[in-house]
């Protein structure tokens, strides 16, 4: 009955220190997504656009087109 009680003790302790370190990713992550909020937010309010757009590679596999 000793040992049973010890392996309940130890998965119990485990799962706390699982669920525990499963929570600080919960927290990291939505701290995270109330920044891109606010940022989301900030640029609506000022109106800041920015197109981010990778230049054709050489090697690319996709038609470019002639530019006149």
């Amino acid at each position: 009955m000793h040992n049973q009680t010890d392996s309940i003790e130890k998965l119990l302790v485990s799962l706390i220190k699982m669920v525990g370190k499963n929570n600080e990713k919960v927290d990291e992550l939505t701290k995270r997504v109330r920044q891109l909020e606010i940022a989301s937010k900030d640029l609506q309010i000022n109106r800041v656009y920015s197109f981010i757009a990778e230049p054709p590679r050489p090697n690319s596999s996709r038609k470019e087109y002639a530019r006149t």
